[in-house]
């Protein structure tokens, strides 16, 4: 039988949590929004497929009241999000979320992350961040890559995507367009975030080996176009082309993990997983995955096996069966 789901935020990425779920065979039975060009539609017209009888609500007891779990789709930091995520699980719910930082939270906000985790044991909830990325490509992918690597010397991971044929709300995040100097600005005030994640999935990896990190570097930098770049947008030559970051994680003064991200205008779509190990190593490749839904198909395929996780604030890393080794390194 399918799940009965509520989509909280009904936003692109919500919308598209929720056709998805209908395509495997998924009922959904609330949907919460504050946006007030949505708060009283009819789901299915909001979604082109014609009435469902469940209405955008903004009030999450009624749009969360009669489902069985619960996607949660609004932002990407978890101080934002923590009161949506709170509501919910004091509800009794299980959430399975997209916010970025949720992926895994102990690393920014352990706090939060603390007192999330006792409330969702103390309902009987199950609460878990994850997508494509955090939470799929750079991260759990390696670890099942890794797997069969007896000993791991370090593991790179990239992702490259061309920036033009994603959602015009990712364009806008990553500053498409924009003078060089307003995207600065905007990234160091928190206008514009760029890509959210870059440590998480380090800390991923890191979990799943029991790799005890001294440290962890991240940042990130706009691309300059050289020349105009044209597809769903024109991109004006001395304007933003997209983003290029990263995230180290080090033992010591070695690095063993490093992830990169890329998304700009016109770039090759490509993922590649590296792993060095002392006796050999592995390279994956891809030709890219669709991010929006990749994280849909990532989000539902967890949800579909919520009543196997057990109860509390959960990350990728409790829930893979492989463990992975890294030569030299003391473990947790």
């Amino acid at each position: 039988m399918g799940l009965r789901l509520s989509i909280y935020g009904f936003g692109e990425i919500g919308r598209l949590l929720a056709r998805v779920a209908l395509k495997r065979g998924h009922e959904v039975v609330g949907a919460v929004d504050v946006d007030p060009k949505l708060v009283g539609r009819d789901v299915g017209e909001v979604l082109g497929l014609g009435r469902l009888g469940v209405r955008v609500v903004s009030d999450p007891d009624e749009g969360l009241r009669e489902s069985e779990l619960v996607l949660h789709a609004t932002g990407s930091h978890l101080p934002r999000v923590y009161d949506q995520l709170e509501r919910a699980v004091r509800l009794g719910k299980s959430v399975i979320s997209t916010c970025e930082t949720l992926a895994y939270p102990f690393y920014r906000y352990p706090v939060l992350a603390r007192r999330l985790d006792a409330l969702a044991r103390s309902r009987g909830s199950t609460v878990l961040g994850a997508g494509i990325n955090p939470g799929f490509l750079l991260d759990s992918l390696v670890v099942v890559l890794s797997a069969s690597v007896s000993r791991i010397l370090r593991v790179r991971a990239r992702r490259c995507l061309n920036a033009l044929r994603r959602r015009p709300s990712f364009r806008k995040k990553i500053g498409l367009g924009l003078d060089p100097r307003e995207f600065e600005e905007g990234l160091r005030s928190g206008r514009y975030s760029g890509h959210v994640g870059y440590a998480e999935s380090v800390c991923l990896i890191a979990d799943a080996a029991g790799l005890n990190l001294t440290r962890i570097v991240e940042g990130q930098e706009p691309l300059i176009a050289e020349e105009e770049i044209r597809g769903e947008q024109v991109v004006g030559r001395g304007k933003v082309r997209g983003v290029r970051g990263y995230a180290a994680g080090y033992v010591g003064e070695e690095e063993v993990i490093r992830v990169e991200f890329e998304a700009s205008a016109g770039a090759q779509d490509y993922e590649e997983i590296v792993i060095e190990g002392e006796d050999y190593g592995i390279r994956w490749r891809s030709d890219g995955t669709p991010g929006d839904l990749g994280t849909a198909s990532v989000i539902l395929s967890l949800a579909e096996k919520i009543d196997f996780f057990p109860y509390g604030l959960l990350t990728m890393a409790d829930l893979l069966p492989y463990g992975t080794s890294f030569a030299g390194a003391a473990k947790l």
